[in-house]
Formats: structure tokens, sequence, C-alpha cells
């Protein structure tokens, strides 16, 4: 380990791998409760497992090489699982995570400009002024300290930033609670049901979605409207409406552009999962770096002198590595996508450099889960300890890029993955100049699968002024 990196480390909370087999109803309970519950110690020690579920045959994969032979090389014969779909696609229809074939090939090439490093950089400035802004909200609180749901505080953030910089400030909740209304979808439409694992008909009531269908309609109705107010603007004076991530969809609906349909389906994509994902990696980060003082003291100290030298927040990324690292390193233990799942559209052979063979039958299920993959014992020294110095920069080379996938990876990796990783540096740094993040006494959060990896209960911390002087 890198001469930079905490002795002892921290292992924040998760499950311990089980050490007996789940039996089918146990993996029914399990996957309805918690699915990160459900691993055992051959998912965090072997380069891959072939299982039966449901009369289905499951290849958990862990392998980095069958990993980019899956969604790099013969990425083409691994479309997205069933199950899946039928998890997100009645919250997402055809937004960029759910669709496929030309869909998904129109909306790639219709966002991809927006979410270029070069114009992603373009948003740094917004992305300090919204941080600013809501770390007022500490400023004004009591001066000695106040406790905060950390988790909430950042989905409240990121959704403010992703209004800002992609809507102009026009996505406006009519209810205020925006943490709440995430909340309260992806807890509703964001869980596998029973149905789901039998790849029952779609028609088939959902009854762990009941309530669900309300808050997902009041989510669609804030997108119409937004886009409603959005085509008044450009027709009224397109020189001077917003040039920014919605007029760019507008301006490509049509016959050979997107359909409304598909445009509503993106926007809603960016607000349920965009920020959710970089939410839930903020608030990990905070929790994490409070149990280790020496680090977050380099943070700190990197912290100030880069706000201090008035460099542009552009640069913040690359002139703040201990603040990245950390970022990083709670992606690595909390993933926000913690699966990847796939099927097997034909038969396939893969052949590993030991020269084990594995023969990937046609309809298999292929589950690529970073959850384990970032916790394996074949891949990472120490995996379930919270050690930012492995993303340092001397020691980032050693991490293959297919043992490491807090963004996924080949044709369908995250677009918005620069915005993200900027939006969290800038955010940390903020929050962190100003102010300390301690845990509360109690109950330790307990990581919980949904659409993301969630925090049962909330981050409680109580956040106090630093004192620089």
């Amino acid at each position: 380990m890198a001469e930079d990196s905490v002795n002892d480390g921290y292992e924040p909370p998760a499950p311990l791998p089980r050490k007996v087999p789940p039996s089918r109803l146990e993996i029914i309970r399990t996957v309805l409760r918690n699915p990160l519950e459900l691993w055992g110690d051959p998912s965090y020690t072997l380069p891959w497992i072939e299982t039966r579920f449901f009369g289905r045959t499951t290849i958990i994969v862990n392998d980095p090489a069958l990993i980019r032979h899956v969604l790099v090389d013969n990425a083409g014969n691994y479309p997205m699982d069933v199950v899946r779909q039928l998890v997100l696609r009645p919250i997402l229809r055809d937004g960029l995570l759910t669709a496929e074939g030309d869909v998904w090939k129109r909306s790639r090439k219709a966002m991809a400009p927006v979410f270029t490093p070069r114009h992603a950089r373009g948003f740094a400035r917004q992305m300090l002024e919204k941080s600013e802004e809501f770390a007022a909200r500490y400023i004004s609180a009591d001066i000695h300290g106040s406790t905060h749901d950390i988790s909430t505080d950042m989905t409240e953030l990121t959704y403010q930033i992703l209004s800002e910089t992609l809507f102009s400030g026009e996505l406006a909740s009519e209810s205020g609670d925006v943490a709440g209304d995430v909340d309260a979808l992806l807890h509703r439409m964001g869980r596998i049901d029973p149905l789901d694992m039998l790849a029952a008909p779609t028609w088939l009531p959902r009854l762990t979605r009941i309530g669900g269908q309300r808050v997902l309609e009041k989510f669609r109705k804030l997108v119409r409207d937004t886009m409603e107010r959005r085509r008044a603007a450009i027709a009224r004076d397109p020189a001077t409406a917003p040039r920014d991530f919605l007029t760019l969809l507008l301006e490509i609906e049509g016959p050979d552009g997107l359909t409304t349909e598909e445009i509503e389906d993106n926007i809603l994509t960016f607000i349920g999962a965009g920020h959710e994902t970089t939410a839930r990696a903020l608030g990990w980060t905070l929790y994490c770096i409070a149990h280790l003082p020496e680090y977050r003291q380099k943070m700190e100290a990197e912290i100030d002198e880069v706000i201090a030298s008035g460099a542009d927040p552009v640069t913040w990324a690359d002139r703040m590595p201990h603040v990245r690292a950390a970022f990083e390193e709670a992606l690595r233990l909390y993933p926000p996508a913690p699966s990847i799942n796939r099927r097997a559209l034909e038969d396939d052979r893969f052949v590993a450099a030991d020269g084990k063979v594995l023969d990937i039958r046609k309809g298999a299920t292929i589950l690529i889960m970073p959850w384990t993959l970032h916790r394996h014992k074949l891949h990472w020294d120490r995996p379930r300890v919270f050690d930012p110095a492995r993303f340092l920069p001397e020691n980032r080379e050693r991490i293959g890029r297919f043992q490491y996938l807090p963004f996924g990876v080949g044709p369908r990796v995250c677009i918005g993955a620069t915005f993200a990783l900027q939006e969290a540096v800038i955010a940390l740094a903020v929050l962190m100049h100003r102010f300390r993040f301690t845990p509360k006494a109690g109950p330790r959060p307990w990581p919980v699968q949904k659409l993301t990896v969630q925090p049962a209960g909330g981050l409680p911390m109580l956040v106090t002024p630093r004192d620089r002087s």
C-alpha cells in the first residue's frame, strides 16, 4: 500500500458474505428486502460462478477479461436482461438507460455533444454557484452546529445543480421536497417484484409497486410542464431561449430525431437517475471520510490552498487529487449502480488467461456486479476497507479498466461520467472548505439496493463550521 494510505483504514457498513447458500424462499425474501445481502463467499473470491435462479442459468462475472468480452468485445450478443427491463422500463420507458436498438442510438447521438468533456467543463462555474448557495443553508443554521440528513441534503444539492446546468434553472418541483419525491419514486417503482424474477408478463400488476404510479405521474407532469414552457420561450424568441440540454432535445424533436415521448423519457431519466447516483456517492463520501481524520485533514489543506489561489473551478478535479480519490473510493465501495444485467442472445465461449473455458448458453443471464467486483479479493488489497489512497495519481494506474466500473464500460458507459466527477469534486470542496461533517451516535447506516445503493435511515451527521484560523 502506498505511503500516503491510511494504515488501519476504516471498514464502513456492508453485508458480510453469506457462508451458506440461501434457499429459494430466502432468495425471494432477500431480493425484496435488500439484494446486497444475497451474495456469498464465492461471489467475492471466484472469477465467475454459474448457477440456476428460478429455472434460468445465471453467470455471476467478476473476471475483468470476461467483463470486457461481454460489455465490449462481443457486446452485440449481450443486450440488457429481461428482469432489469421489467424493473426500469415502467419508470424510464425509452430513456437512455433503458432504450435499445435504434431508439438508443438516436438518443445517445443526440445527447453526446452536451456531455463531451469540453462541454461538461463549461458547467463548472454553475456547479460552484449552486454549491455555494446550498452551503449558505448551513451557514444560517446554529453556529455551533446542527444535525442534517446528509443523504437528503446531497439529493437536493445535486438536483439544484442538474436543474441549473441542464435546464437553466427551470426544473422546479411543485412540492419543494425533491429528495422525498425521488425516494418515494425509487422505493415504490425501483424494486424487484417476485413477478419480475419469474419474468411474468408486464400486464400482470406488481403489488410491490402499488402507489408508485402516482409519484411517477407527478414527475412526468413536471417534465411536460417544463417542456411546454421552453417551447413557448423558443417560439417567442429563439435567440434568447437558453442553449442548454432541454433546448437541444426539443430542437431535434421530429420524424428524423426523437419523438416527444422519447424526449420526455430522457428528461425523466436524468431527473430520476442522473443526479441521484452522484448524490448517493457524495453522501457516502462525507460519511466515510469522517472516520479518517488524518486523510480528511489532507483533503481540507488541499481544498483551502486551491480555493485561496482563486483557481478556476474547472481545474479543481485535477488540482484536488485527495478530494477526487475520496469520491472515487466511495464509488468503489458504494457503486450507485450495483449491478449490470445482460442476457446471451446466442451461444458463446470465453477462454480465460489460465486456459479455463466458460461456455455461455443462449438465454443465460449475465450478472456483472460492481458491488462484488469492487470488493473482490482477487482484485483489491483489503477490499472492504475505505482507503482513498488507492486512487491517488501515483496508485491509480494499478487499477484495471475492467475491475472498477462505477460508470459502466463499453458502448453503454455512463454519458455523464465527466459531469458527475467534476460536480462531486466542486461540491465536496465547497462544503468541506466551510464545514466539518461528524456522524451522529446511534446505529450505523445500512446500504440497501434500490435503483441505487442508499443508506437505510439516511445519513444523520452533525454539521459544524470549520475553524480555519
